[in-house]
């Protein structure tokens, strides 16, 4: 006999699936199509297929704003190993540690246009706290235009990110480290370890999926930065576009030349990116619980 079918399930997925439709679906189909034609928003869409892509094949600045995304991945393993190192030193029980706990977290639930325009006062050519403070120890000898140099602009904004993001990944690491077995240290210490191989030998091996995860939203975020950009720059991507990263310049390409079409174009790249990198990810991560 068969089971009569019913449609309860399907009235309560009704309004998620309606929400994921229209917020995810529609605007994923939507810029595919874009991208294939000549649009500046204002006037309809004239298709002109794979015009954008020759474009971007030939786009100086597009391979710039690429190579400065990849470079920007650096900040990847420096907040692995910041947050481990931070995670290892707050997981004591030691007097104001809770304090202390809630001073370095405080970065992670700041908005980032906030810490931008902080870190744009600290740079700051006149008055700037980086100036005042290096010109007196005699290691400037006169105020440097940090945020108008090429050579620093991006360095600048991957330390931004470090320091904004190091808190967050911190806890993380402090919630992995709390999950491995006392016993696993105790039995280090008797065969003889110090402090430094204990962790090497027992929390790095226990932080293993935790690294990943971590490497995973990181690397991905890397990817798709932009406030700190905006912010640093004041819009602008920096002098010669030194800060120009690919979300930076799909923003400027479709917001302020009007140029939609052709940001769909960098959109599409972009997710193609993104994807490889999730499903490299998602490998890892299947590998690090195989391994456990």
């Amino acid at each position: 006999m068969r089971k009569k079918l019913s449609l309860t399930p399907y009235l309560f997925l009704t309004p998620a699936l309606l929400v994921i439709a229209i917020f995810v679906l529609y605007p994923i189909v939507a810029v595919v199509y874009y991208s294939f034609t000549d649009y500046d928003i204002v006037t309809p869409p004239q298709w002109v297929g794979l015009k954008n892509y020759a474009q971007l094949a030939q786009d100086s600045t597009f391979w710039l704003a690429l190579k400065n995304s990849f470079i920007y991945l650096i900040a990847t393993p420096t907040l692995i190993v910041l947050s481990i190192l931070l995670a290892i030193v707050v997981n004591r029980n030691l007097p104001g540690i809770h304090l202390f706990r809630a001073l370095y977290y405080i970065p992670a639930v700041s908005g980032s246009i906030a810490i931008g325009i902080t870190w744009r006062w600290l740079f700051d050519v006149n008055g700037g706290l980086v100036n005042g403070f290096l010109i007196p120890l005699g290691i400037l000898k006169e105020p440097v235009q940090w945020l108008a140099e090429p050579a620093y602009t991006l360095t600048i904004a991957i330390l931004l990110t470090v320091w904004a993001g190091v808190g967050y990944y911190a806890v993380i690491f402090l919630a992995g480290l709390q999950n491995i077995p006392e016993e696993l240290y105790d039995a280090a210490l008797i065969d003889g370890c110090n402090n430094f191989q204990k962790h090497w030998y027992v929390s790095l091996p226990g932080l293993r999926p935790q690294i990943v995860f971590v490497a995973v939203i990181s690397s991905l975020a890397a990817l798709r930065v932009f406030d700190e950009i905006y912010i640093l720059t004041n819009r602008t991507g920096g002098i010669l576009d030194s800060g120009v990263t690919m979300v930076f310049y799909l923003w400027r390409q479709a917001f302020r030349l009007s140029h939609a079409g052709y940001a769909s174009a960098i959109a599409i790249v972009l997710l193609l990116i993104t994807l490889a990198f999730s499903i490299l990810n998602v490998r890892l991560l299947e590998r690090g619980a195989e391994a456990n």
